[in-house]
């Protein structure tokens, strides 16, 4: 080919070349944007799906809660009238042990309980044993006759095997002021009272929780003996100086104690 066609030809070549080039990247382009436009809408889609399923857990959530709440306001409304209910069950149980512990004292107040007479010593009649025992224990002094009883027995435990101490004997008498007479002169022989050549010891059958009391008050009131206490229940100290000392706790008493001794 001529010079002069080749030149004349060159111009055609690149304007068709430049034109394909559009054409392709005209057509990448609204493939790509095909493609993206179907890819946002399938991220959208799903992003929406997700948000639908959030929603309706927290619309779930929110109930739950809601249901909680009402549930904790009822059980707290429950709960403080059980509350009051076992408030008011425990001072009516206390007002009733009170009572009961004052009504089962007073049944034991013509009571008392020797200790160290040996086992099985009253035979198949304790009530006529123990009656006829009495004045040969106290002298005709003190018991011209013997004593009228309701009843004598064991305390309520199991019976001791040989070689152990033997169980207290618990006694009832008729009379309260025989028993009076018996318990105070008890105290005053109580290094002499033996029986068979062993110590005995009569006491008061005071019931267990008036000798918790006296557990507590044992050490203040050993120091307190030289003054002449007493002990009534729930716990009073008298010196029989003319003062009387009401006594609510141990620490109040060692004070008391303290007070006297300075």
């Amino acid at each position: 080919m001529p010079a002069k066609q080749v030149k004349d030809s060159m111009p055609t070549e690149k304007v068709a070349t430049s034109d394909v080039n559009m054409e392709v990247l005209t057509s990448l382009l609204e493939s790509h944007k095909v493609s993206l436009s179907t890819e946002f809408k399938t991220v959208i889609a799903a992003l929406e799906s997700k948000i639908d399923l959030v929603h309706a857990t927290i619309s779930d959530h929110g109930q739950r809660i809601t249901s909680l709440e009402s549930n904790a306001d009822l059980v707290d409304g429950r709960l403080s009238t059980l509350e009051a209910t076992c408030t008011e069950l425990a001072a009516s149980n206390a007002k009733l042990r009170a009572k009961t512990a004052d009504l089962e004292a007073r049944s034991r107040r013509k009571n008392i309980r020797i200790i160290g007479l040996p086992e099985s010593i009253e035979g198949p009649r304790p009530t006529a044993f123990f009656s006829d025992l009495l004045p040969q224990l106290l002298g005709d002094q003190i018991l011209p006759t013997s004593p009228e009883l309701v009843r004598a027995h064991r305390s309520l435990a199991a019976k001791p095997k040989p070689g152990e101490r033997p169980r207290p004997v618990i006694i009832r008498f008729h009379n309260f002021q025989t028993k009076e007479r018996v318990i105070r002169e008890a105290r005053k022989m109580r290094a002499d009272l033996r029986y068979e050549g062993k110590p005995i010891a009569f006491y008061e059958d005071y019931i267990p929780e008036v000798v918790v009391q006296r557990a507590l008050y044992r050490e203040v009131m050993a120091q307190l003996y030289r003054l002449r206490p007493a002990l009534p229940v729930p716990g009073q100290a008298d010196d029989h100086g003319g003062e009387w000392r009401q006594s609510s706790s141990v620490e109040e008493a060692k004070r008391y104690l303290a007070a006297k001794q300075r």
